[in-house]
């Protein structure tokens, strides 16, 4: 269930498109919480809002933060004429946008000439942190001539905005623009699926390289199925239809406590290996000894090995990539110091796609 409380906005902490981060006064103290502008408007000190609280309360990681679900002070807001696509439907939050699959959409005829990914890498990652090592890698690999568009599921959060990783690639120019599928909204570009989504990122969106992946929050059980991340399988089989390059990025690491996480995580092994039905490519950084053959054994045991193809990176200047370009990236509150392999994994899926891109881009060029 929800729960609310009614309190008063203190300060502005900080503000980027979409999006205002204040300090309210809630129930005796000063806490922190979001306003998506889009939803409730511009907000400002001493307006009444009535906050959703359920996830301090609670004391969750994910949405842990007050969220702003009215401004008393401004209760009344106007939508613009365009569009008739509604997303998060039928919740009192519900936020029409203007999809590239609608006609009046100026990207429309664009989106309707490309069926096809026509070859081109898109890169799929589990979780919302592995978008920064493989934008980053590609952008310091091709020079910066690769258009990479990122792709946002629904399956963390819908908002895009909340993301403050995507605000700051965008603004270093590692990612060209950003689409939000499904019921994820705030992109760039809005499309209604995932499939849609994919075949803006080329047609609208002009994309050498996409990356899709969930926004912020996955969420997780301990269960075989009961994460969000299982989209991935899904991901590589739309990829597959659209006749796309598929590279998964694995999710590994280890300096997770919990054993189901430690080398290849049970996410990686699911969605790869039970949920994809379609063939990708895994690439896998170089791993000490020791959990090389942990990595390796997993892979054989969840049939990754045989349904997929893996290679092994060699190159991967992901750790100092990340340094020049000053992206202090976390999972789980783990930085490239605690959890190195974690993010060698996913900048190993940038250098990856980057390579296909370069030998296309020669090729196209024509040099041998």
């Amino acid at each position: 269930m929800i729960r609310i409380r009614t309190g008063k906005v203190v300060a502005v902490l900080a503000r980027r498109p979409g999006l205002t981060e204040v300090l309210v006064g809630v129930e005796g103290r000063e806490e922190q919480a979001v306003n998506y502008d889009q939803l409730t408007g511009p907000v400002k000190p001493g307006d009444t809002v009535v906050l959703n609280t359920t996830a301090v309360y609670k004391k969750l990681g994910t949405g842990g933060t007050h969220f702003i679900m009215a401004n008393l002070a401004n209760p009344v807001l106007d939508v613009s004429c365009a569009g008739h696509i509604m997303k998060a439907r039928y919740t009192p939050a519900q936020v029409k946008v203007l999809a590239v699959e609608e006609e009046e959409h100026p990207g429309n005829q664009s989106f309707r000439k490309v069926d096809s990914l026509n070859g081109i890498p898109v890169i799929i990652a589990s979780l919302h942190s592995m978008i920064a090592p493989a934008a980053a890698v590609i952008h310091k690999l091709t020079g910066g001539k690769a258009r990479v568009v990122y792709l946002m599921t629904d399956g963390g959060a819908l908002p895009l905005p909340l993301s403050r990783l995507v605000y700051e690639l965008k603004e270093k120019g590692l990612l060209s623009s950003t689409i939000t599928c499904g019921h994820a909204f705030g992109g760039d570009y809005e499309a209604v699926t995932v499939y849609s989504g994919l075949l803006a990122a080329r047609g609208v969106a002009g994309a050498d390289i996409i990356i899709a992946a969930m926004g912020p929050g996955i969420v997780g059980t301990g269960s075989i199925f009961g994460f969000t991340g299982v989209e991935q399988g899904e991901l590589v089989n739309a990829v597959h239809v659209l006749e796309g390059q598929p590279v998964a990025v694995p999710r590994i690491g280890f300096a997770d406590a919990r054993e189901r996480h430690r080398g290849l995580s049970h996410h990686t092994r699911t969605a790869l290996g039970r949920v994809a039905l379609a063939s990708c490519t895994v690439p896998i950084p170089v791993l000490a000894q020791e959990k090389h053959a942990l990595v390796w054994r997993q892979l054989q045991d969840s049939g990754i090995l045989d349904r997929h193809r893996v290679v092994v990176v060699k190159d991967n200047p992901t750790l100092e990539v990340l340094k020049e370009y000053g992206l202090s990236v976390t999972t789980m509150g783990r930085g490239i110091d605690q959890d190195p392999e974690f993010f060698l994994a996913a900048g190993a899926a940038g250098v990856y796609a980057a390579g296909l891109f370069l030998k296309t881009n020669a090729l196209s060029e024509g040099k041998p």
